[in-house]
């Protein structure tokens, strides 16, 4: 296994929209093993195959956000089938390094996607896990938490970045 790059803001490939997987190949099974190290080695709580510069739907979401079969997550071509009632919570990212803030969400969700077996998966998530799956499967449609703060947030974040980069 390897520990990938990853991606940072304003990397382009994370406004990509990725592209479905169609097969299961060993490279996909390599892959979502080294993002699962990525993931945890950057202590993550989750990982989307674009912020790895590879624009596929594929993500990983860390065992902790999955206490009743304690494993890792992985998806390939996830989506959110269901959402319910909205809460407010804070979000980091990995590719938006050092920036917390706190984004409203669905507070359940209902994902599919298809697993490494080839099998569709359901989940019925709340809490960290549903915050979480909303996170990566948007990270897969090019966007990232900070798209989702009010005008001001965004503002003061875009001033927080310039001030970062002088």
């Amino acid at each position: 296994m390897a520990l990938l790059d990853i991606r940072t803001i304003p990397d382009q490939v994370l406004r990509e929209l990725a592209k479905p997987i169609d097969n299961i190949t060993g490279e996909i099974v390599r892959l979502s093993e080294d993002m699962i190290e990525t993931m945890i080695g950057a202590r993550g709580a989750g990982l989307a195959a674009n912020q790895i510069g590879l624009p596929i739907r594929l993500i990983a979401n860390d065992a902790s956000l999955n206490p009743k079969e304690k494993s890792h997550i992985i998806l390939i071509n996830p989506v959110i089938v269901e959402t319910q009632l909205e809460e407010n919570g804070e979000e980091g990212c990995l590719s938006v390094p050092g920036y917390y803030e706190f984004v409203k969400r669905a507070k359940k969700v209902h994902a599919m996607g298809i697993d490494l077996k080839g099998n569709t998966v359901e989940f019925e998530c709340e809490g960290q896990l549903a915050r979480a799956m909303q996170h990566e499967i948007d990270h897969l449609n090019g966007v990232l938490f900070i798209d989702l703060l009010s005008p001001l947030k965004k503002n003061l974040f875009k001033k927080k970045i310039t001030k970062k980069d002088k």
